[in-house]
């Protein structure tokens, strides 16, 4: 008998509840779809057919497969309905590697804004939410990517990840009607929301009751799902991997690409400052009060960026891709304690001096402070040139180029600040992609000072 079976009776009966919850949730919804789609013009050659048909065809076959779950008795191993092999297969090699990973992130972001007229319609958004349950609940068959997926303190990241996908298309609907309205010259949605409540009772009963709900819903849950306590901490022994709470997966994972010093106390500084400094910096009067994209492109693609794939994404890859000794693992892969990945992970000056000029690194083993500081500035000289030259020469650059109309408007000093704050935010991506392609470890390694960037 196999020791780890992907499929046993309790996973097989308890993905049918799962299922049977879909075809509830997908019922509601061909009735929603009876009384707003209308009717096909033609199909097979019959005529004036409800599109509602699509749907009940659907949710027929979604409660058959919760049938076939829920009563069946008979050898797993023997189950059909299980993901395939092949599937797995595309998947652990598009998740095992960051420079796909990422290079997927960032192609779905932008899809993601250049057809949001497309998914945020309730058909395809309701179509990408039955893809996002279908895949997770035939994702449980494997039983490594159960493990994963399945640990207590694993559990409500997955719910918060569809909380976030929600979020995220309900600002999108909103700002698309609102960018249609304002392109036809009529007003907002929010300007017609002219009925108003009082916060005694009608706000604060509202908060109430969503206390109490969420109260109970929590005590169930605790009682439910247990509390993933482990053995006491010991020096002797930590866990492998050693991770973050999820909140700080983000953080970790810059960790791989910059000091403890700048992942850990710059960039965060960095962005509290910026989102401090935003109120401050910005110009654009369009947007106040009501949902909108177009009117504030830049503003919300940066933002977007910087939440999605540089922290959302991070904390994906961190919890469910980062495995033993912190290697990336294939979603579906086993998590090998034993995996060991080789890094030749090399500084920017060894490039320059060992690799391209055929030298020994510039070196003093005296006292003497200031031959010291000579010699380290003539060995990181290079690094530390396009450190600077990043942060100094690019503001002026985009200033006469893409962002000059903001140059314009905002001001030197406005402007400044918000130009080296994008030049930070893209300073991680940069980073990444060069540890990736070119297995750059720092661009400036000062090690005698525990400065290195």
């Amino acid at each position: 008998m196999e020791t780890h079976p992907n499929l046993t009776l309790t996973v097989i009966n308890g993905l049918g509840w799962l299922y049977l919850l879909l075809a509830i949730m997908n019922l509601w919804w061909t009735m929603r779809s009876y009384k707003q789609d209308g009717y096909y013009e033609s199909v097979a050659g019959l005529h004036h057919v409800p599109k509602c048909y699509t749907w009940a065809l659907y949710t027929t076959l979604l409660f058959f497969v919760a049938f076939a779950h829920i009563v069946s008795r008979s050898d797993p191993e023997k189950f059909l309905l299980r993901l395939p092999e092949w599937f797995k297969t595309i998947v652990n090699f598009v998740t095992s590697d960051a420079r796909i990973f990422f290079a997927l992130s960032v192609a779905g972001f932008w899809a993601m804004i250049h057809y949001r007229e497309s998914w945020v319609k309730p058909t395809p958004a309701w179509l990408l939410l039955n893809g996002a349950i279908l895949f997770l609940g035939l994702s449980m068959t494997d039983y490594d990517f159960r493990q994963i997926v399945g640990k207590p303190d694993n559990v409500p990241i997955v719910g918060l990840l569809f909380l976030f996908g929600f979020f995220t298309w309900l600002y999108f609907k909103q700002a698309v009607e609102n960018d249609r309205r304002v392109a036809e010259g009529r007003p907002v949605v929010e300007k017609e929301l002219s009925d108003q409540v009082l916060v005694w009772p009608d706000l604060v009963y509202t908060e109430l009751v969503c206390m109490l709900l969420l109260t109970a819903f929590l005590i169930v849950w605790g009682v439910a799902l247990p509390a993933p306590l482990e053995e006491p901490g010991s020096l002797v022994k930590t866990p492998n991997p050693s991770k973050a709470p999820w909140y700080f997966l983000g953080l970790q994972e810059m960790l791989v690409y910059y000091d403890p010093w700048m992942a850990g106390v710059v960039l965060p500084l960095v962005i509290i400052g910026g989102l401090c400094a935003i109120p401050y910096i910005d110009f654009n009067r369009k947007g106040n009060g009501y949902y909108c994209f177009n009117d504030r492109k830049v503003s919300v693609g940066i933002f977007l960026f910087g939440f999605i794939p540089l922290w959302i994404g991070m904390i994906i890859l961190g919890t469910f891709i980062r495995g033993p000794n912190w290697n990336m693992f294939g979603a579906y892969e086993y998590w090998d304690v034993h995996k060991l990945e080789v890094l030749n992970n090399v500084n920017l000056s060894e490039y320059f001096w060992v690799w391209g000029l055929g030298q020994s690194l510039p070196s003093y083993q005296g006292g003497d402070i200031g031959m010291s500081i000579l010699t380290i500035l003539k060995r990181e000289w290079l690094g530390l040139v396009l450190t600077l030259g990043y942060l100094i020469i690019l503001p002026p650059l985009m200033a006469q180029t893409f962002l000059r109309s903001y140059f314009m408007r905002m001001g030197f000093i406005r402007y400044m600040v918000f130009a080296n704050l994008i030049l930070l935010m893209m300073a991680l991506p940069v980073k990444m992609v060069l540890r990736w392609a070119f297995s750059l470890k720092y661009i400036v390694a000062i090690p005698e000072w525990f400065f290195n960037i």
